[in-house]
Parts: structure tokens; C-alpha cells; sequence
């Protein structure tokens, strides 16, 4: 009796079926090619059904969830862990092995908290969120670099809620953000979508996203970026993040030469109790456009630096800031 290839998985048979006629190899991969499908469909389902669970929750109610669900991830996440463990021991050596440890289970606790807030950020009404704000310092930074007409340049470290000062700026001028599309590729057009909802355009990490940028700073509008993230490394310099070399970017100081454009630093500060975020705005040292890109990169880990050490437990530690060095070795400190 003959069975076609696909009607016995396992059994090994021809490469050319002889009743279908197809590579049996090809089918393999195929097949193999939906189940990734599959498995990548499951992943954004249910991370679209966390959203909206949490959309629905208030502000405490969404924090006091992530209290045992932080606790989980520092149990179970082996790598986040000692990735917090490393760059908080990197960056703050004068602290004692306990005080360091725990900020990390804070900041862990911080970084659960902001992805169980960002169902409200991404899904409710824009005007619903901008409520949750409480208080805004430096409001005339902003408004003086808009009003040299040059664009604005804003810096927004991944410090508290980010995606919350998106918004805010949405509603001050016409906005484009960088950002990198996510490894799950079935999540980003979500994502651009909910980034984009108030007005904002997405500028992908490409040639053409960084040509959206110049026009946009050429129009007088608002870029955010966030500058903290490690660049490829020949979009970079390597220059002190708290007295380790990182990685860093030389698009803004390029950007800011390029267009002439105000730079400007922005967080927003979650408040305890759920009772919501302060936005916090300044002025940026002049250098992070320097001619010397050296400099520029310097001034530039400067600003998140300063912005970080006012409010280091919401902070992202658990991000690899330091996995390249100067001596290319990738990630030996993180080993």
C-alpha cells in the first residue's frame, strides 16, 4: 500500500513522494514555517488579551497585581535577574551587596508595574490617560524649544513610563518616534498603532526612518528618541555611563547639527499608591551636539545619567546597557 509523505509524519520516505509528488523536505519546512506562524499568532493574542484585561483595571488595582506577578518573574527570570545584579554592581559600587540587591527587586517590581499600566496607556482615551498626570516640571523648557522653530529633540530614557510622554508630547506638536520593531513580528503593526493613535508618526531604525526624522526637525516638529538603547556598532562611539564605557549613539548629535534642533530631556515619574505619574522636563547640555562625537556621546549618557540617579529604582536595569566594549567582546560581563 502507498501512503502519501504527509500522511505518515515520521516514517521516512523519498526525497519525491510518490503519490503527491512534492519534496519532502520542502514540506518539512512548510510545516515548520506554520507552526512558527501558529506559535507567533498564540503569542499576540494573548499578550492583546493582557492588554485589555489591564485596560480595565484602575491604576492601584493594575500595581497591586504586579506585586506577585514581580515576584514571579524575579524567581523564574535567571537572566533578568542577573542582568539587574550585574549593572546595578557596575553602576553603583559604593552601595553595599544588600542595598544593591534591594533596588534590583524594586526595580524589577518598577518594570512589572509598568507592563501592567500599559494596557490603560496603549487602549484607553487618550484624554482618560493625560489625567493620570499629576504635575509637570520644566513645561516652559518645551515650549521655548518649540517656539525657536528649529524642531525639538527630545531624550526620553527608559525611565518610569516612557510611552506616557509620547502622549503628552502628541497633544504639544506633531511628533515622530524612533523606534525598533519588536522581535515579535506579528506584534509591531499593533504596536505602531497604539504609539500612532494620538497623531504620532513611527520612524523605523532604517535609512528611511532616520529621513523621517531630519524632515520632521525640518518642519519644526517634535523627534523623540530614546537614548539609551545600544546602536549598531558603527552608528556609535563608546563614552562613560556611569563610569563604564557603553555603547552609545551618535544619531542625536548628528541629528542636532544637521537641523539645528533644541535637545531636551523627558521622564515621567510613576507617583507611589497609583496615584499616577509626574512629568519631568530640562534642558539638555549643549554638547550632546558636539562636533566631536566622542564628547557629544558623553554629554548624551550624561543627561540619562542624571535623570536616572534622581529616580533609579524605574529605571530599566535589566537591559544589557554594556554588552558591547571597547575591546569587542559581546556580553562577557553579563557571563
Amino acid at each position: 500500500m502507498l501512503f502519501c509523505c504527509r500522511a505518515v509524519p515520521g516514517v521516512e520516505f523519498l526525497p519525491v513522494c510518490a503519490i503527491c509528488g512534492k519534496n519532502r523536505f520542502q514540506i518539512r519546512h512548510l510545516d515548520h514555517k506554520l507552526r512558527s506562524y501558529q506559535i507567533q499568532t498564540a503569542k499576540v493574542l494573548l499578550i492583546k488579551a493582557a492588554l485589555h484585561f489591564s485596560a480595565m483595571l484602575p491604576l492601584r488595582w493594575a500595581h497591586a497585581i504586579a506585586t506577585p506577578v514581580a515576584s514571579i518573574v524575579w524567581t523564574l527570570s535567571s537572566d533578568s535577574r542577573r542582568i539587574t545584579r550585574c549593572n546595578l554592581a557596575l553602576c553603583f559600587p559604593k552601595l553595599t551587596e544588600l542595598e544593591r540587591e534591594k533596588l534590583a527587586r524594586a526595580s524589577t517590581l518598577e518594570t512589572t508595574k509598568l507592563a501592567c499600566e500599559l494596557g490603560r496607556i496603549w487602549l484607553r482615551s487618550v484624554d482618560e490617560v493625560l489625567a493620570s498626570i499629576m504635575s509637570v516640571s520644566g513645561k516652559e523648557v518645551l515650549e521655548t524649544a518649540l517656539a525657536r522653530g528649529n524642531g525639538v529633540i527630545v531624550l526620553a530614557p527608559h525611565i518610569g513610563n516612557w510611552e506616557l510622554c509620547g502622549l503628552y508630547l502628541d497633544r504639544r506638536a506633531q511628533t515622530t518616534y524612533l523606534y525598533k520593531p519588536p522581535k515579535l513580528a506579528g506584534f509591531e503593526d499593533a504596536i505602531v498603532s497604539y504609539r500612532g493613535r494620538a497623531g504620532a508618526r513611527l520612524a523605523p531604525t532604517s535609512r528611511k526612518g532616520i529621513a523621517m526624522l531630519v524632515k520632521a526637525l525640518e518642519r519644526g516638529e517634535i523627534v523623540g528618541i530614546l537614548p539609551d538603547q545600544e546602536p549598531a556598532l558603527d552608528s556609535g562611539v563608546f563614552a562613560p555611563f556611569f563610569g563604564q564605557p557603553a555603547l552609545t549613539m551618535t544619531l542625536v548629535a548628528k541629528l542636532a547639527a544637521r537641523t539645528q534642533a533644541t535637545v531636551i530631556v523627558m521622564y515621567a515619574e510613576r507617583l507611589p499608591q497609583g496615584k499616577g505619574f509626574a512629568i519631568r522636563i530640562s534642558e539638555a547640555d549643549v554638547d550632546v551636539a558636539a562636533e566631536d562625537l566622542e564628547n557629544a556621546g558623553a554629554a548624551l549618557n550624561r543627561q540619562v545619567e542624571r535623570c536616572v540617579r534622581e529616580v533609579p529604582v524605574q529605571y530599566q536595569w535589566e537591559y544589557r546597557r554594556f554588552k558591547h566594549q571597547p575591546d569587542n567582546s559581546k556580553n562577557a560581563l553579563y557571563r
